[in-house]
């Protein structure tokens, strides 16, 4: 299972990254918003459970770095901060913006998804309700991010070439929006829940056990 959630985890980032979305993305934002999500929202998930426990689980040997709340906070701020409109129009037409906006989401998906899955069965038992804490935060700041774009009332992104799709650029910024918002914030709060699940299931038989 864990070898099958690394390959599929891989082959989303080549979807993601190698497919037609770094292109599209350079004229629209629902493009955009669908390789960011991909990356962080299905990818990041996915190498995580292929490495948690294992050898190449960092969060085994340095678990002080993968503090879910912590964790949390780091992605909020990078995702929040490669949205604003400046830092993404460059991003959108410069190549080693794109790369460093795409390796900061990777790095910050995978931190956070470790923080709540990997390490050692007893270290991922102690931080299991930080991990539920993190992954349902960070759940709550995507679904308010897509709500925002989703709901603005005017363009905030603005793209080159003739609009996407038939889409005006405000349309095309409610469809990203709500890519994040059903997508994004969906795969956080589906962790959070597995992660309860699963707690609560040991408690379950602690309790029967006694």
């Amino acid at each position: 299972m864990r070898r099958l959630a690394l390959v599929l985890g891989l082959l989303t980032l080549a979807a993601a990254w190698l497919g037609p979305l770094p292109a599209l993305a350079e004229h629209t934002f629902a493009a955009h918003m669908g390789m960011h999500v991909l990356v962080v929202a299905v990818a990041a998930p996915l190498l995580a459970l292929g490495v948690a426990g294992g050898p190449l689980d960092p969060a085994r040997c340095r678990p002080a770095l993968f503090a879910p709340a912590l964790a949390s906070l780091v992605e909020m701020l990078v995702v929040w901060a490669w949205h604003a409109p400046a830092l993404h129009h460059a991003a959108r037409h410069g190549t080693a913006l794109l790369v460093l906006e795409q390796g900061s989401y990777l790095a910050v998906g995978l931190l956070l998804w470790l923080s709540a899955f990997g390490g050692t069965r007893q270290q991922r038992r102690e931080r299991a309700p930080a991990g539920i804490a993190g992954l349902l935060l960070t759940s709550m700041h995507m679904t308010l991010l897509g709500v925002l774009l989703a709901l603005a009332g005017r363009p905030l992104y603005l793209h080159a070439g003739p609009p996407a799709f038939g889409l005006s650029p405000l349309q095309d910024q409610h469809l990203g929006g709500v890519i994040m918002l059903v997508y994004g914030g969906i795969s956080y709060l589906l962790g959070g829940l597995l992660l309860l699940a699963g707690l609560l299931r040991k408690e379950s038989d602690l309790a029967s056990a006694r």
